[in-house]
């Protein structure tokens, strides 16, 4: 196979030409992309100044396409140079009229965006939207969380929410329905000691309600626990004809857990255990099971011992 030979001038000559043409096509790429063009990208619309005196839904996608001037730099880079991709459509209009004019709005929407390319039309152009009457409503605030304790400890109280009830405000038919609004849920581990924390409430799923304050603060006392022990007399309950009954034993054993800095100040006074005659008159039953009708909320109960009493009925 032959093998072209280059004479050092020829090879000089070569390499010129390819550098020549390398620069020439780097200078028509620079050229093509510093031109100006339309070109159309999607963007996500978000609200602002939502009328306070109705309720509204949009009657469209919450997409739009927008056909933006500007050079081909800008529109090769568009997609990283745009990162949230969202335009605001001011809803002052709504006041008087029952939809919304977007290419009013162009030179606000322009001043807003943080690059220079200019918006030079949105489709579509015109925004309609459904209207209801509108209720304002406080309702509670509910507590979702997943919280897991170290050994020998847990929650010791009743969460606290400040504030407890929030304003929320929408469609009259979507509104009526909601009883209680949720918090995020709050996930911790391995708790030993008290938490306070600020947390958001869920965001609405409907972009025509609102909802006031969008966080609250979360308090939840944590305490060290450990188990008690107390020995409780048995009160016969059920007994509507008043038999002379002989309970056996007539003490029961009742543990439960509760914290340290309350485990000197529980005793047999704070605690009822019953046992219902009804059983035995109904069901015909030969032991009758022992319930502990009362205790303190900050105690948790472990067992009772034993769980039932014989009896004696003397007639």
């Amino acid at each position: 196979m032959a093998i072209l030979k280059l004479s050092a001038a020829e090879r000089r000559r070569i390499s010129a030409f390819f550098t020549c043409l390398v620069l020439a096509l780097v200078a028509w790429v620079i050229t093509v992309l510093s031109s100006s063009y339309n070109y159309t990208v999607k963007e996500i619309i978000t609200f602002k100044n939502a009328p306070l005196k109705r309720a509204f839904h949009s009657l469209q996608s919450d997409t739009v396409n927008i056909t933006v001037k500007g050079t081909g730099w800008q529109m090769l880079l568009s997609k990283i140079r745009e990162a949230n991709h969202q335009i605001k459509i001011d809803l002052s209009p709504l006041d008087y009229e029952d939809f919304v004019v977007v290419s009013s709005q162009l030179p606000a929407i322009n001043a807003e965006k943080a690059i220079h390319n200019q918006i030079i039309a949105i489709t579509p152009d015109t925004l309609y939207f459904d209207f209801t009457n509108r209720s304002v409503r406080r309702v509670p605030v509910r507590l979702i969380k997943s919280i897991k304790y170290m050994p020998q400890f847990t929650q010791s109280g009743l969460s606290i929410i400040k504030p407890a009830y929030v304003t929320i405000s929408g469609p009259s038919n979507l509104i009526d329905k909601i009883d209680v609004w949720h918090t995020d849920s709050l996930v911790l581990k391995n708790i030993n000691e008290d938490v306070t924390t600020a947390l958001n409430l869920r965001v609405p799923a409907e972009g025509n309600i609102s909802v006031y304050p969008k966080t609250v603060q979360v308090t939840i006392p944590v305490e060290e626990y450990t188990e008690k022990t107390l020995e409780l007399p048995v009160k016969l309950i059920g007994n509507v004809d008043y038999y002379n009954v002989k309970l056996f034993p007539q003490k029961v054993k009742v543990t439960f857990t509760t914290s340290l800095n309350r485990y000197a100040d529980i005793d047999e006074e704070l605690f009822e255990a019953q046992a219902d005659l009804n059983l035995w008159r109904t069901y015909g039953i030969s032991t009758l099971p022992v319930k502990v009708v009362r205790m303190p909320a900050f105690c948790k109960l472990v067992s009772v011992e034993p769980g039932n009493v014989d009896f004696i009925v003397k007639r």
